[in-house]
């Protein structure tokens, strides 16, 4: 759980400064705005895309290795993207290179690490490794904004390449070397296998059956990707442009980029807090509604913060509840489908939660500014969107009785091997 957090920390607080980079990169290029949040877009999809094969590389391998690779290719693009003199070449390394890069870094690789570690717990668990991103949003933000404050915008992608490069690697190498607790002689929760009659290298119940037809096939599947792909929408249009907006406020850089960092805050809190709950109430459902319901309140504070103040205010309420995303997805996914496809299934539903939210969110933002010079209606339809999944996730089905290891974990624990479904 420590490499998790260590590593969503570097590569989470990386990927949500691009933000920071935005309105300087804006008034040395003179590329319109949409044209440079296009490459977070681009970046979005190029990492939901390919997070379906992490997802399904995740079920088979150490993590370790698919991290490493992750570090290395973004740190490359990182160094090719100082040298782009066109958008063509912000989209090749950032868009691109980064994007599979931070794939393999990211909240798929990391979920479906800790999902197969814990049942009665996961929820913290998830909540908890989770809170790297808080954390990372938290340190990189405001370092960004003082590193492009005091130098320019490539050396901060130079510094956060170097960074990645160097702690990325050693953190996965020696923290992220087991795919499952049964590798270990384990089971979930750290129970010893041999507590329930198995031996170390006993099949994991479901493997046999870990297939993604009855996913796809399943309108629970498709009620989370609708609600989470549109709350992906509003939170990445968000990241990408709360520092323009908040400059265009005549609020200073680095007061604006700050508020990233309490956003990261906010959120670490968000995340472990959701992650509790999650474990206490009879669906976690209830959880995501109240999640999606905060982010809408901090839309409406958006909308009218001219003041530091005002921004920070919205990035307490905004990031609190943004939080109960990162643990949430891989929660309901697993309580719905169960933890031996958890990576396959939640790197299919980050495909179409990044793919589609992900990608069209800061390009929106973007286009509206173009064509209205201000972000305005970009926040009104952000909490008009929020407002209406915190009422649709609520008709989200529970779990199929007949999968008792979804419905009663602690059961699980207590049966005979015999009895382990």
């Amino acid at each position: 759980m420590l490499g998790a957090f260590l590593v969503l920390c570097l590569s989470y607080g990386v990927r949500y400064s691009f933000g920071v980079f935005v309105y300087p990169m804006f008034k040395e290029t003179g590329w319109p705005m949409s044209v440079i949040s296009l490459a977070a877009s681009v970046n979005i999809l190029t990492y939901s895309i390919v997070g379906i094969f992490c997802g399904r590389l995740a079920d088979r391998i150490a993590p370790k290795w698919m991290m490493t690779t992750g570090s290395i290719l973004t740190a490359i693009g990182f160094y090719v993207l100082i040298h782009a003199e066109t958008p063509l070449g912000l989209y090749l390394s950032y868009g691109i290179l980064c994007g599979v890069g931070h794939a393999c870094l990211g909240m798929v690789v990391c979920a479906a690490a800790i999902g197969k570690w814990f049942r009665r717990k996961r929820g913290v668990a998830l909540g908890l490794a989770s809170m790297g991103i808080g954390v990372g949003t938290m340190i990189m933000g405001p370092a960004a904004g003082y590193i492009v404050s005091a130098y320019d915008w490539r050396t901060g992608f130079v510094v956060f390449g170097a960074v990645i490069l160097a702690l990325g690697i050693l953190i996965s190498q020696v923290l992220m070397g087991k795919t499952t607790p049964e590798a270990s002689g384990l089971l979930p929760d750290g129970e010893p296998a041999v507590r329930e009659g198995r031996s170390p290298d006993a099949v994991p119940e479901h493997r046999a059956s870990a297939s993604l037809r009855p996913v796809l096939t399943d309108s629970r599947f498709w009620i989370l990707a609708i609600c989470n792909s549109l709350a992906t929408a509003a939170l990445m249009m968000t990241f990408v442009h709360q520092v323009a907006y908040a400059v265009g406020k005549q609020i200073g850089q680095f007061e604006a980029a700050a508020a990233l960092g309490v956003l990261g805050f906010a959120s670490s809190v968000g995340k472990a807090s959701f992650g509790w709950l999650c474990d206490r109430l009879t669906d976690a459902k209830v959880a995501a509604a109240l999640g999606f319901f905060l982010m809408a309140i901090g839309m409406g504070l958006l909308m009218g913060a001219n003041t530091a103040v005002g921004l920070y205010l919205f990035a307490v309420i905004f990031g609190i509840g943004y939080g109960s995303m990162a643990p949430l997805m891989p929660y309901l996914t697993a309580d719905r489908f169960g933890r031996h496809v958890l990576g396959a299934a939640y790197g299919m539903l980050i495909f179409f939660v990044a793919g589609f939210g992900g990608t069209i969110g800061p390009v929106i933002g973007g286009w509206i500014y173009d064509r209205t010079g201000s972000y305005g209606k970009a926040w009104l339809l952000n909490l008009i969107v929020l407002m209406a999944i915190s009422v649709l996730i609520l008709t989200l089905k529970p779990a199929k009785a007949k999968d008792p290891a979804r419905q009663n974990p602690d059961r699980i624990m207590r049966e005979p091997a015999s009895q382990d479904t």
